[in-house]
């Protein structure tokens, strides 16, 4: 399901929302336009867990590779050494937030937090939104980081922080309502859903993936439990702000 837009119109001019934006292109533009084809930069500044259990490990990531020999194409086995970062592990727990692994990526996230980011903005104020966006994003990142303590692959994306930023959405506005691209195999349709039930659904894939994990190959290419933990730290936010006079008040959703 790809959200289109929700029902609640903003009041405000979401700063923050569009900084954070820019910020995340600029660093992807940087990524695509290395000489080094971004190695380099996701070296430095993403988020390795090994790195925090032992700031002196050197990542080696074991892979196999599809290489073309004069026998025809076969699968080898290599190994990847991450390169040395010039910040303290726990510094990426933040640059790593705003960097990508493709367009997909990068674009996926960036449009889930146009769509929910400017009314979370809206209640909890600039200041507040770039708190809970950055406090989101670590909580996220550490919740990776318990689930898979000496995992030597580098994380990275804004995915975890708009999960914040989701289950803030979720529970400021429950009664809100999403337009969804909704594609069925080879026919596309749209349909108005809940934000509860669009945003739940979206946090128990998350859970259930998580939980897969777990049980299943100990490292896993995407980061489902700092999705799930991002998410979560959103929505306890947004119940210790909702009792604040912080922000603008709650405001009636528009009809489609």
């Amino acid at each position: 399901m790809i959200p289109l837009r929700d029902d609640i119109p903003s009041r405000t001019i979401p700063w923050v929302n569009y900084v954070v934006i820019a910020l995340c292109a600029l660093a992807f533009m940087a990524q695509e336009t290395s000489s080094d084809h971004s190695e380099g930069i996701v070296a430095k500044f993403a988020m390795v867990p090994m790195r925090l259990s032992d700031p002196t490990a050197v990542p080696v990531i074991n892979e196999e590779r599809a290489v073309q020999t004069p026998h025809g194409v076969e699968i080898v086995r290599v190994q990847q050494t991450i390169g040395p970062s010039p910040l303290p592990p726990w510094m990426t727990l933040v640059t790593c937030m705003f960097l990508h692994g493709g367009w997909m990526h990068f674009l996926g996230n960036m449009w889930f937090l146009y769509i929910f980011g400017d009314n979370v903005e809206d209640r909890f104020g600039h200041f507040g939104f770039a708190a809970l966006y950055l406090g989101t994003g670590v909580l996220a990142g550490l919740s990776h980081y318990v689930t898979q303590p000496h995992s030597p692959i580098p994380t990275l994306g804004a995915s975890g922080a708009i999960a914040g930023v989701m289950g803030a959405y979720a529970f400021l506005y429950p009664h809100a309502r999403v337009l969804t691209l909704l594609p069925l195999i080879i026919i596309f349709t749209t349909i108005v859903v809940p934000a509860p039930i669009f945003l739940g659904f979206w946090f128990l894939m998350q859970l259930y993936s998580g939980v897969g994990s777990l049980v299943g190959e100990p490292v896993s290419g995407v980061a489902w439990w700092a999705h799930a933990g991002g998410f979560v730290a959103g929505g306890l936010a947004a119940f210790a702000v909702s009792r604040l006079p912080i922000g603008s008040p709650p405001v009636k959703e528009r009809r489609f």
